[in-house]
């Protein structure tokens, strides 16, 4: 059980890097948006911080999610981005839920098996 849960941290780890690095450099095309989408992304361009900070924190979260010894700091960083993909595939796009929830369960597997470093932190 230990191998599977290291691949699929490592492909959890990947995508975010993958998706932080595409938010900077723009190597994957966008699927057509319709016209709601087109506002939100438009908001995103008119912050001119705001895509680059999100892009940041996934590739940071992602590096740290990639090796168990970092993976506790690593699930702390990617959590807002995954309460804004839930977010935003709840008003937007609620077939993207589809995506989100192996994401999560994912994410709630490292948060559980490290739970007692977590309680350090809150004691």
């Amino acid at each position: 059980m230990k191998i599977v849960k290291n691949i699929l941290c490592i492909l959890f780890g990947l995508l975010f890097i993958n998706a932080g690095l595409d938010k900077l450099l723009h190597y994957m095309p966008v699927p057509p948006m319709d016209i709601n989408m087109q506002k939100v992304f438009e908001a995103f361009i008119t912050i001119r911080w705001l895509l680059p900070l999100v892009a940041i924190i996934e590739i940071i979260g992602g590096a740290l999610f990639l090796f168990p010894r970092t993976r506790t700091v690593g699930a702390l960083v990617i959590l807002p981005i995954l309460i804004g993909i839930f977010i935003h595939n709840m008003i937007f796009a609620p077939g993207g839920l589809l995506f989100w929830a192996p994401l999560f369960l994912i994410w709630l597997w490292v948060v559980f098996e490290n739970w007692g470093k977590y309680r350090k932190l809150m004691a």
